[in-house]
């Protein structure tokens, strides 16, 4: 088939690659204008991009497909099928009607469980016992289309989203050569999704990464590891300092500390939880570099904690 795919984020990657190596003809790449990035703001293009770009695929990169004159562009390349994986923009009816097999999109989550942009925090958030991809075809709606076909993973409690994130974007390829497969065959499922089982999870920004010490320990284990690498996670001792949090973790269930105390005990430096009690492992405060989190408590000159900050 001839295809266009419409992606932005490295998550694509995997996918971009395969479709490039597959039988398939790809007639353009859709993405993204570059956007400034990094701590000197240098105009950056998306890593699929560069991809593109090295292979000879042609690249467009119009401000918003929304536009007529984008749609006609993309209309104009007569592709059989369209592919949107992680690209950022909500798409019109109208450019979801140019393909005549359809416009189909790989989206991170075992729909219809967390439409929306931070699926992969939220699986690891609410602890689930597994997540996978999902390929479904597209509506205005978002993410509420008819599903084609799923592929589940485990998740085993120790993952970060980073991590998962990369194991996620291994998995969309098999789901994306399941779903061309029995697209082009013409028995392509259309299997509702039970809006009674849906839920929406929307962009992160940093400050949702501001740690609660009244929530239990063993949700706040888990949202260290959903929140890293981002947004991240940090809270503020009693002087006011910032310090960044990060993964691994420990849990103990029972513990005689308030929530926000602070204890050392031999190596480990112990928070208490609103249930239980964090050790953690690494910390980073403002301006410095990212330490043992027990070397940074022995080199406080008095007794501190952690301020108590419940979130919304």
């Amino acid at each position: 088939m001839k295809v266009v795919l419409v992606a932005t984020g490295d998550i694509a990657l995997p996918t971009w690659h395969w479709l490039k190596n597959s039988r398939h003809d790809i007639l353009a790449l859709v993405t993204q204008p570059d956007k400034p990035a990094g701590r000197k703001m240098q105009l950056t293009a998306p890593a699929v991009k560069k991809e593109a770009l090295a292979s000879g695929v042609p690249v467009l990169q119009p401000e918003s497909l929304r536009a007529r004159a984008a749609i006609d562009q993309v209309a104009a390349l007569a592709p059989d099928l369209i592919v949107v994986m992680a690209y950022g923009q909500i798409l019109t009816e109208r450019f979801l009607q140019i393909a005549p097999v359809g416009c189909i999109n790989l989206h991170a989550s075992l729909l219809p469980r967390y439409r929306g942009a931070s699926c992969i925090q939220a699986a690891l958030d609410a602890g689930d016992a597994q997540t996978g991809i999902t390929v479904m075809h597209m509506v205005k709606k978002l993410d509420a289309g008819d599903v084609i076909c799923q592929k589940k993973m485990p998740l085993d409690g120790s993952e970060t989203a980073g991590q998962l994130h990369d194991a996620l974007a291994e998995l969309a390829p098999q789901a994306l050569a399941e779903a061309m497969d029995l697209l082009e065959q013409g028995k392509a499922p259309r299997t509702p999704q039970d809006e009674a089982l849906s839920s929406y999870v929307g962009k992160l920004l940093r400050e949702d990464g501001r740690i609660d010490w009244s929530m239990p320990a063993r949700a706040l284990e888990r949202r260290i590891r959903a929140y890293d690498p981002w947004p991240g996670t940090y809270s503020h001792h009693h002087q006011g300092g910032r310090l960044k949090i990060f993964p691994p973790v420990q849990v103990i269930d029972t513990a005689d500390l308030a929530p926000g105390q602070v204890r050392i005990e031999g190596k480990t430096l112990w928070v208490g939880c609103g249930e239980g009690a964090l050790a953690l492992s690494q910390l980073q405060a403002e301006g410095g570099k990212r330490m043992a989190a027990i070397d940074y408590a022995r080199g406080q000159r008095e007794a501190w904690h952690f301020v108590i900050e419940p979130t919304d």
